[in-house]
């Protein structure tokens, strides 16, 4: 998977995030789809590189149907975003997919507003309903803080028929932001849904922080190792408050942070692979480096 997106757009083409829709509208500002396609196809060459498949996500996880309205935008937001990466993916000789990024209603961080089954089943379908008439090959919510937002938003996404990808934010004490542990989550949204997300990862945590947290002997079940399959990787093993606190991006050592990846092998099964926070190309060359052998 691709890394950091919206850091880089910030600080290296000064395009920051906007208060309501976050970076969905960086298409409609000057200079903003170059800035885009230039970082997106920094990753595309690293899977050509390595021989690897891409999947690409919408910078848009925010742009649920509340925020793009009060934002003063349509669904055509949502349209445009996905229209981008098609035309990238025209233009590229890589095997690339095109998945449609969503997010819970709160802060990820902090677990606030958290969604009941039910509300996040109605919140959250007018978003996927979108992405699946734009025609994106999966669907992918991320960084989801609690249980019953990601099992409604899970039911949302199971409605559209297209494959879907449901990602933790996580704790080194091997639970989501709301105390469930991993392995709990997994099992008790396979058992809610007819249709199961094609795997489950994680991502704004770095590979260290993952490994400890699925070392907990409550996750070293068959649930994780048959299930959990993936993670977009932090540059930094700080907390979640601490980043989100942070000024500047807090990087490490490319090839550290490949290793690191590679050490989660020997706890699961790695299929996806890519990069969050403090991230950027170097970081998923080295990953693809080091993982491509495996994956």
């Amino acid at each position: 998977m691709e890394g950091a997106v919206g850091q880089r757009l910030k600080r290296e083409y000064n395009l920051p995030y906007d208060d309501i829709v976050d970076l969905a509208d960086i298409i409609y500002r000057k200079g903003g789809k170059e800035a885009l396609s230039t970082i997106w196809k920094q990753y595309i060459d690293v899977a050509r590189k390595y021989h690897l498949p891409f999947m690409v996500t919408t910078p848009i996880r925010r742009a649920n149907r509340e925020r793009v309205l009060k934002a003063g935008y349509d669904e055509a937001i949502i349209l445009d975003n996905v229209n981008l990466l098609r035309q990238i993916r025209d233009a590229s000789d890589v095997e690339m997919y095109i998945g449609g990024g969503m997010g819970c209603k709160g802060d990820a961080y902090k677990a606030t507003e958290i969604l009941q089954a039910d509300e996040a089943v109605e919140f959250h379908s007018w978003q996927a309903d979108m992405y699946m008439r734009a025609g994106v090959d999966f669907l992918y919510a991320v960084i989801m803080p609690a249980l019953s937002e990601s099992i409604g938003m899970a039911r949302a996404l199971e409605r559209t028929e297209l494959p879907y990808i449901v990602s933790f934010m996580i704790r080194k004490n091997g639970r989501l932001i709301d105390g469930t542990a991993i392995s709990d989550a997994i099992s008790q949204i396979d058992n809610s849904v007819n249709r199961p997300p094609i795997c489950y990862m994680s991502n704004c945590v770095h590979p260290d922080v993952l490994y400890e947290a699925l070392s907990r002997d409550f996750n070293q079940t068959v649930f994780v190792k048959q299930r959990f399959h993936g993670i977009q990787a932090n540059a930094s093993a700080l907390s979640p408050e601490e980043l989100d606190n942070s000024e500047e991006p807090k990087c490490s050592d490319p090839i550290e942070l490949a290793q690191s990846m590679k050490k989660l092998t020997e706890l699961i099964t790695l299929r996806i692979v890519g990069g969050c926070c403090g991230t950027d190309n170097t970081h998923i060359d080295e990953i693809a480096k080091i993982m491509s052998p495996v994956i």
